[in-house]
């Protein structure tokens, strides 16, 4: 939700339209770079249409921090930590995903990589 809320656009008015178009957007991206791709969602799921090239998920449980609780236990479980981005704003987060290994990307600067992936731009790593 961090990457959500990187772009004031009104996005707090229709949250469900702002999960399916950053999906759209993380699908483009992902299908562009070759990249894979899992998104972790707050609140309750919703349709977000069938997406080739990213996965979508929705926090286990409803609550505070419930998206990041289950992006750290992502980040514990992986094989291979090191070859993780973990894309959010929130340094309690960060916090809690560097010990992993796995790097740590701001949602402002990752929410770049996906206009400049939109546009074609070189500038997508």
């Amino acid at each position: 939700m961090n990457v959500v809320g990187s772009r004031p656009d009104g996005w707090w008015r229709d949250r469900d339209g702002a999960v399916r178009r950053l999906a759209e957007e993380l699908d483009a991206f992902a299908a562009a770079t070759g990249d894979a791709v899992v998104v972790i969602f707050d609140g309750r799921p919703v349709a977000v249409g069938r997406r080739s090239s990213v996965e979508v998920r929705f926090a286990s449980r409803a609550g505070r921090d419930a998206a990041d609780d289950d992006l750290a236990a992502a980040a514990a479980a992986a094989a291979e930590p090191e070859d993780l981005v973990v894309v959010t704003s929130d340094a309690g987060l960060a916090e809690r995903v560097r010990p992993t290994g796995a790097r740590i990307e701001g949602a402002g600067t990752f929410r770049r990589r996906l206009e400049a992936a939109a546009e074609g731009g070189d500038s997508v790593r």
